[in-house]
């Protein structure tokens, strides 16, 4: 009896599951048998495992072949275990060092013409990896994407047959370098956008604290477009961002060509998306567009049209920055730290409030169309945007509009004045309540104006310290330190005077 090992990973939600791969030759009728909980794609790897040792000319001997993946009572899923099993199987054919294959977490789907083809995964695999002081095995076009791990041993081999000279010492791999290269991306301008300075205010004001917007205006009154040039007033990631970033986008198997996503995610799924696509989950449980959106913007364009399970299951997300996704064997969480940015019109007809468009069931039509988002979700929304439809004379007048750049460099000083405070890379939005409540400084008109707001807005809890935390960005954009009445009203306004219930 032949046996030997190799170790490869199950996802968890973001987090990497190590995987031993046990491969075992013993006399009997010959089979080659995959076992512990495998899934389509892994009992399909026999064949093409197969294939590729006999296009090599290692044909794999007619013996009793079992493979076992263990922990046997874990789902395994994926095309990524091709690899570490075709590892295990050579190791026991003594074709390649059983012991250098232990040291390596491997992933990758084998051709039948012996390439490897880039899998998911890579870049959370490669970070177990250094937890687990092994080193990993990828496919060429992953190479660059693990090395962002750190001080972690990777090989990255174009196929089997380049692998296994590697271990025979025939040619050695070189360890793929970090690389960056030019961002390739049209960042759109503000000064594209005329007029619509309130709403202007307000995305910057969204973007200095990360809070989530609402904004609300007829057909055609530049709502979408405002949506589009929020990513160009917000900070750049910060290393640590870019890596969770790039984790949740390598399980999507979406990472850039370099490996690493630099610029915040703007994700705007169409109304239509399923409750799986939107919040994560589906057959294998993969991330969904609001872990997609991660440290980025996730733009909701036609707000009402969302399903109301769509709609609602943002409740938990909004608040904790996570999603759990429950089955009946094990749960998945994925980050989802996003701002929310969303817009609709005012009515089903979208002119409610022009007399000579609005149809004529208003102001029914109106309530109706409004009743569709709950209260709840409504709550939730830090600032609330009336986008007016430009006159005649602004479509015409030459644009000479604040450029994004002059609009970045304000929220830029603010956030820093928001991460020197909490002593952490947080903004106000995302502080907990305690910590708000050490830090906030009201002058004594200003707590005289919340309270009367409390009392006759009846504001929840929930409300009241999100209110607070919109009116503490605002003084840091003005650089004040105590909050003033004009910062609680500017506050005020932005989230009570648009949205008619």
């Amino acid at each position: 009896m032949k046996f030997a090992t190799s170790y490869t990973v199950a996802f968890l939600g973001v987090q990497p599951k190590l995987i031993e791969v046990q491969v075992q030759f013993a006399p009997g009728l010959p089979a080659f048998t995959i076992v512990g909980l495998a899934d389509k794609a892994v009992a399909e790897s026999r064949e093409r495992i197969r294939a590729c040792l006999h296009g090599l000319g290692m044909d794999i001997p007619a013996v009793k072949l079992t493979v076992n993946l263990t922990p046997a009572d874990l789902q395994k899923e994926g095309s990524h275990y091709d690899l570490p099993i075709a590892l295990a199987i050579l190791a026991v054919m003594n074709i390649i060092p059983k012991d250098e294959v232990k040291d390596y977490i491997s992933l990758g789907e084998i051709t039948l013409d012996n390439r490897i083809l880039r899998v998911p995964g890579v870049l959370p695999a490669a970070l177990l990896a250094g937890e687990c002081y092994k080193g990993i095995i990828c496919p060429k076009d992953c190479g660059a994407e693990a090395s962002w791990a750190g001080e972690v041993r990777v090989l990255a081999p174009r196929s089997v047959l380049e692998l296994i000279k590697h271990f025979k010492n025939e040619i050695i791999l070189s360890q793929p370098e970090p690389k960056l290269e030019k961002e390739d991306i049209n960042i759109l301008d503000m000064q594209e956008v005329k007029a619509q300075r309130y709403a202007k205010r307000g995305l910057e004001i969204a973007a200095a604290g990360g809070h989530n917007v609402l904004m609300i205006g007829p057909p055609g009154a530049g709502k979408s477009m405002l949506a589009a040039r929020m990513p160009g007033i917000l900070p750049k990631l910060t290393p640590k961002e870019a890596l969770e970033v790039t984790v949740v986008h390598s399980l999507s198997g979406i990472t850039p060509s370099d490996g690493l996503v630099k610029t915040r995610p703007f994700r705007a799924p169409h109304h239509s998306a399923s409750l799986p696509a939107l919040v994560g989950g589906g057959q294998k449980s993969k991330p969904g567009e609001i872990s997609l959106a991660h440290n980025g913007v996730l733009f909701l364009d036609e707000f009402p049209e969302f399903s109301r399970a769509c709609l609602e299951s943002l409740r938990q997300p909004l608040e904790t920055g996570s999603v759990t996704i429950a089955r009946v064997q094990h749960h998945y969480t994925y980050p989802a730290r996003f701002q929310c940015i969303a817009a609709m019109n005012p009515c089903r007809c979208g002119y409610f409030g022009d007399a000579n468009r609005q149809c004529n069931k208003i102001p029914r039509c109106a309530e109706e169309y409004q009743q569709k988002i709950s209260g709840p979700i409504i709550d939730r929304f830090d600032l609330i945007i009336p986008v007016q439809a430009l006159k005649p004379e602004e479509l015409q007048t030459k644009n000479t509009e604040e450029s994004s750049h002059n609009i970045l460099q304000r929220v830029e000083k603010a956030r820093a004045k928001q991460y020197e405070r909490y002593g952490s890379h947080v903004v106000n939005a995302y502080i907990d309540n305690r910590t708000l409540d050490k830090t906030v400084s009201l002058e004594t008109s200003a707590e005289t104006i919340f309270r009367q707001a409390i009392e006759r807005y009846n504001l929840s809890a929930r409300g009241y310290h999100r209110l607070l935390r919109v009116a503490r960005t605002i003084a840091d954009l003005d650089d004040s330190h105590p909050i003033t009445s004009q910062h609680v009203l500017e506050a005020l306004n932005y989230r009570l005077n648009a949205f008619k219930r």
